[in-house]
């Protein structure tokens, strides 16, 4: 059983994003998991569920903050996502990895810590669609996701694979305001 920590958009944004990911029909980023903005991978977030108090401590130390979600980027040719921006953001997300507790392998194969990239992902190569795919989507990001909003991140959810590559809710964590 695998967990990731996202943040989630407000409704009527993640309605947008999904119907414009839908409009690729090759497109299964939605029935692998809703949009979020990606915070902790799956590295040390093992079934025992033991790193799940020390998520709750960080949050209930952490004040709400604004996220900004940005123009479209890749990685490599194979991954589109919304950039996301915020030092809030940045520094939830190393507060969750150090309490976590990860091996120096998995912060490194999850690209965490100074390798973390905040984002939305759009669409993948392992999700369904071609590069070409990928690249066709990129040039209507523009048009059809502005005006890209700035979200009030006041809680993170935590997913739970229920099946290989499928995520739903476990559980929202509110921050201690």
């Amino acid at each position: 059983m695998k967990y990731f920590i996202g943040i989630v958009p407000m409704a009527e944004y993640k309605s947008k994003v999904s119907a414009f990911r839908s409009r690729w029909g090759n497109n299964n980023t939605d029935e692998v998991v809703e949009p979020h903005i990606t915070l902790k991978a799956q590295g040390g977030l093992t079934k025992d569920l033991k790193w799940l108090s020390k998520v709750k401590k960080v949050c209930s130390e952490t004040n709400s903050f604004h996220l900004k979600l940005e123009k479209p980027m890749f990685f490599g040719e194979d991954i589109l996502y919304l950039s996301a921006s915020s030092n809030n953001l940045l520094e939830l997300h190393s507060k969750i990895v150090n309490a976590v507790a990860p091996s120096q392998e998995l912060i490194e194969s999850y690209f965490e810590l100074d390798n973390f990239v905040p984002h939305m992902t759009l669409g993948k190569t392992s999700y369904g669609l071609t590069k070409q795919e990928l690249k066709d989507m990129a040039k209507s990001v523009e048009e059809e996701l502005i005006p890209y909003p700035i979200l009030n991140v006041n809680f993170v959810r935590v997913y739970q694979e229920i099946e290989p590559n499928k995520y739903i809710k476990y559980e929202d964590i509110p921050f201690g305001e």
